[in-house]
């Protein structure tokens, strides 16, 4: 989730719609194009949003239409799913975390639940933090799908970790830029070369910025998708950006 030059292949995305109820305006304009057009393995998805929103502002264009929605997610260790989105409740005091709280969920063709929970908290946090972003939660799950397949299939445990390391390639020149190590390995294993890390695939650098505590337990690491959602939420924020235009 940064940018850097090397050669990356590119794939459309598709992105999820819950069942019940059209997508937002927040899909509409930057953010449909973004989520359209994300970058593999260099994990670029949220990088483009300022390019796209430049060209936005200085040559509007057409506005890239709705896509099918995502197969079914085969899940490995969270199984229940859910496909619409339960009510979030406000935020009550300014500087306030959202609350984690349990939700009950059915099976469905949708996301793994804590993967959902996670990108709806980020969503809660970013209206109440940045309301003038209006950062939808189906784009923070088109970025986790294209970069992990919503966590591998919601591989997470009770906290919202990975339960394996997900990593991108080394970074070492060869197709890629080159990066060297910047964190010891510490969050991507690598003590030579950086990777991208995580369920949203975050360079060290990247998260070291805007990396951020989603869940509450006083760190922020690249691995939870709590965290990495709301980190991710801030970067797609940055600058004053508005994603429903």
């Amino acid at each position: 989730m940064d940018v850097h030059e090397g050669k990356t292949p590119m794939r459309p995305l598709r992105i999820p719609r819950p069942r019940g109820r059209r997508l937002r305006g927040g899909l509409r304009g930057t953010a449909v194009a973004v989520a359209a057009t994300a970058l593999l393995n260099a994990s670029q998805a949220p990088a483009l949003v300022e390019g796209l929103t430049k060209h936005h502002k200085d040559a509007p264009g057409p506005v890239a239409a709705p896509l099918p929605p995502l197969p079914e997610v085969p899940t490995q260790g969270d199984d229940s799913y859910h496909a619409e989105s339960p009510p979030v409740d406000p935020l009550k005091a300014p500087g306030a975390r959202p609350p984690v709280v349990e939700v009950p969920l059915r099976r469905s063709s949708g996301l793994p639940a804590t993967v959902l929970a996670a990108y709806q908290r980020a969503e809660s946090s970013l209206a109440h933090s940045r309301p003038d972003c209006h950062l939808p939660w189906q784009l923070l799950a088109a970025i986790g799908q294209v970069e992990s397949g919503q966590a591998r299939g919601g591989d997470v445990d009770a906290h919202g970790t990975t339960r394996h390391r997900i990593t991108g390639p080394a970074l070492d020149g060869d197709g890629f830029a080159l990066i060297r190590d910047t964190e010891n390995g510490a969050w991507d294993g690598d003590p030579v070369y950086d990777r991208a890390v995580g369920p949203l695939q975050f360079l060290p650098g990247t998260w070291r910025r805007w990396g951020a505590d989603g869940n509450g337990d006083g760190r922020a690491d690249p691995n939870n998708i709590y965290d990495a959602a709301l980190g991710a939420g801030r970067y797609l924020c940055a600058g004053g950006r508005d994603l429903a235009t």
